[in-house]
């Protein structure tokens, strides 16, 4: 039959160790591979070395069953738990919490910050009470075992009480069972009675059991409580009294007397719980009585029961509905299967949805749940950010690819650009230096045309009659240029000066530049007489050749006065050039 996933469950009891390991079926099942029984010391000295104990026995029972570690679901032994069963009204459910949490402040004996504690609904409807099974345990105590549990390398998950591990395993393998069923837990320190009905439950633990039984064998005898645990399991047997012979050897006679006598107080708890259950919680006399724990094993406890019960009495088979590997030790488990139940009903806490599921875990336990629940989502967080960084990695190298690979086809063209600059420059080195050279003769070639310019504009703009050119000079600097030195006093004797700085261009630095025209001409006597002259000046204003000043014509223009003796009457214009000419 194939099997998966494993299930460990741990039985932490007051003198015994249960370790199990189960798979769960396919369909849902369970299956009991394998499990380990270990007792530890009972003497109350040891109890300040429990822990230690504990870790080493637990260690031990991993090697044997070859496992290293995981998740395991442990039971905390009953003894140690508060447990308290409160009716409630029938309320809203918004309300229960808040009342159950008054009434575990009400009902749990110590204060409520020292204590883990929970709750269960059990039973009740609309129109009936509801009963609450409130459980509690010191938080000190609870922390020595999980540091206990934890040292030895497993990681707890569901953190259980002994008595409720007990009824889910019951209710799972007798649920065709009707009526009461009181379960009788006789273990080391304690028994535990569970009073089992359809919806409903109660449990009483009696402080008296197995080691209950040493004790009285220790004071009898007078020998240590080890010495009289070793006499209890090898000549303990419960007495049967009557009519019956007695065994021969009289310390096993007197043994088994102590041991009935340990009985008979444990069956008066035992009658007073069940007065208790009937009166105070409404419950039915039991139907049946089932049989557990350690101490249940020992000879003749069945009839002593029956004896004094008058009821069915059996031992609890918690793998009645469990199956069990072919690797499991089948003769052993015959033997002892009435010690599994809590190992049971802790493994079908993961398998399936019980009646029962308190879960009293440390404040450590629910940190480090909460750490591997958002663990997921932290991974994912940090998967995203490692992402993120390898995309903008990726983007950062690709960019610094695709820059790198610019660059280069960018620096490619730039050399190109480079090399064709370098030409270039020479190229302009080469053009400078042929125009030093042909700048010369441009000038020449256009000084050459200098008089044909003068000539032809100082014709457009004379007027068509009544004036004429008789003479041009070129002058430089106010001085006539080519004219003897009696012609020269005759033009200087103008009172018309050299232009003033910035009305013509100055003359180029290579040499002395002619910078104006002497005009001298005739008019001939008319109506307009001299106007003719300024009519002439009019027209030269709008010269390109010539920078004349239209609003100061006296400085052009030679005053001449006509006389009616005369037929033409000299006038004289002195004219600066826009542009002067070099003189070679």
């Amino acid at each position: 039959m194939a099997v998966t996933k494993r299930i460990l469950s741990l039985n932490v009891g007051s003198q015994t160790l249960g370790l199990a390991e189960f798979r769960m079926q396919p369909q849902g099942g369970l299956v009991l591979h394998d499990y380990r029984l270990r007792e530890i010391l009972a003497e109350p000295a040891s109890e300040t070395m429990r822990q230690a104990q504990t870790v080493r026995v637990l260690s031990e029972m991993m090697d044997e069953l070859r496992i290293k570690g995981g998740s395991v679901n442990y039971a905390a032994a009953g003894q140690l738990v508060f447990a308290r069963f409160v009716r409630l009204p029938s309320v809203d459910e918004e309300k229960i919490e808040k009342i159950i949490s008054f009434e575990a402040q009400q009902n749990i004996p110590f204060p409520i910050s020292e204590v883990v504690w929970g709750y269960q609904l059990v039973g009740g409807g609309l129109d009936e009470q509801i009963q609450v099974v409130l459980v509690a345990i010191k938080a000190d105590l609870l922390d020595e075992i999980n540091n206990g549990v934890e040292e030895s390398g497993l990681r707890p998950s569901i953190v259980d009480i002994a008595p409720m591990a007990l009824y889910n395993a019951f209710r799972y393998n007798y649920s065709d069972v009707s009526g009461c069923s009181l379960l009788v837990d006789i273990g080391a320190r304690t028994t535990n009675l569970l009073f089992i009905e359809p919806e409903k439950i109660f449990s009483r633990s009696i402080p008296i059991a197995g080691n209950s039984i040493t004790a009285a064998i220790a004071k009898e005898f007078g020998e240590s409580l080890v010495a009289a645990e070793l006499r209890k399991k090898r000549d303990g047997f419960v007495s049967l009294g009557g009519a019956y012979a007695e065994p021969e050897n009289p310390d096993v006679a007197r043994a088994s007397k102590i041991v009935r006598g340990t009985m008979t107080r444990l069956h008066a708890e035992l009658m007073r719980s069940i007065s208790h259950y009937r009166a105070l919680q409404q419950g039915n006399r039991p139907d049946r009585v089932f049989l557990c724990g350690g101490s249940a094993s020992t000879p003749y406890m069945r009839e002593f029961f029956q004896e004094k019960l008058q009821l069915p009495i059996e031992l609890f088979n918690p793998l009645r509905n469990v199956a069990v590997a072919d690797s499991a030790p089948a003769s052993v488990i015959a033997r002892s299967a009435h010690l599994l139940g809590e190992l049971v009903g802790l493994a079908l806490r993961t398998v399936t949805a019980c009646p029962m599921e308190l879960n009293l875990r440390p404040a450590s336990v629910v940190r480090a749940q909460a750490l591997v629940k958002r663990r997921p989502f932290l991974i994912l967080a940090a998967a995203c950010f490692i992402l993120a960084l390898v995309g903008w990695g990726i983007y950062y190298t690709r960019a610094a690819q695709e820059t790198r690979q610019s660059t280069e086809r960018v620096q490619a063209k730039v050399d190109k650009m480079k090399a064709a600059e370098a030409k270039f420059g020479k190229l302009r080195k080469e053009t400078a230096s042929l125009d030093s050279i042909a700048t010369p003769l441009i000038t020449a070639i256009n000084d050459r045309n200098f008089w044909p310019e003068i000539l032809e504009d100082l014709n457009a703009h004379l007027p068509k009659e009544d004036i004429w050119i008789t003479e041009l000079v070129t002058m430089s600097g106010g001085k006539p240029i080519g004219v003897d030195e009696q012609r020269m006093m005759e033009m200087t004797s103008n009172p018309v000066t050299s232009p003033p700085a910035g009305r013509a261009t100055a003359a180029r630095p290579s040499g002395s530049a002619i910078d104006g025209i002497f005009v001298r001409g005739l008019y001939l006597l008319n109506p307009k007489q001299e106007q003719v002259v300024v009519d002439y000046f009019r027209n030269l204003v709008g010269s390109r050749l010539f920078a004349i000043d239209p609003n100061n014509q006296a400085r052009t223009i030679k005053p001449s006065t006509p006389t009616n003796t005369e037929w033409a009457f000299p006038y004289e214009l002195h004219l600066d050039l826009r542009n002067p000419v070099e003189i070679p």
